[in-house]
C-alpha cells in the first residue's frame, strides 16, 4: 500500500531540476525511504542499548586478568 505526499517547492528549483534531468519523485522517495530506514534503525539502537543496560552486568574489575591466568594456567 502506498501514501501520496505533496511537497511545494519553488518553480526555479523544479525547472532546474528537470532541466538536469532529475527525476523528482524518484529522489524524493528514495530520500524519505532512506531517511525513515535510519530513523527505524535509532529507534532499534535506542531500545538495544536499554535492554543491555537493563539486563546486562558489568563484570568484575579483576574479570580479565583472571580469566587470563586460567587461560594460561590450562595450557591454552
Amino acid at each position: 500500500m502506498s501514501e501520496v505526499v505533496s511537497v511545494r517547492i519553488k518553480k526555479e528549483t523544479k525547472e532546474v531540476l528537470e532541466r538536469n534531468g532529475i527525476d523528482i519523485s524518484l529522489v524524493t522517495r528514495s530520500y524519505l525511504e532512506k531517511l525513515a530506514w535510519t530513523a527505524q534503525r535509532k529507534k532499534n539502537l535506542k531500545e538495544l542499548h536499554r535492554l543491555i543496560e537493563r539486563d546486562v552486568k558489568p563484570s568484575r574489575n579483576d574479570f580479565s586478568v583472571a580469566s587470563i591466568r586460567e587461560d594460561r594456567d590450562n595450557g591454552h
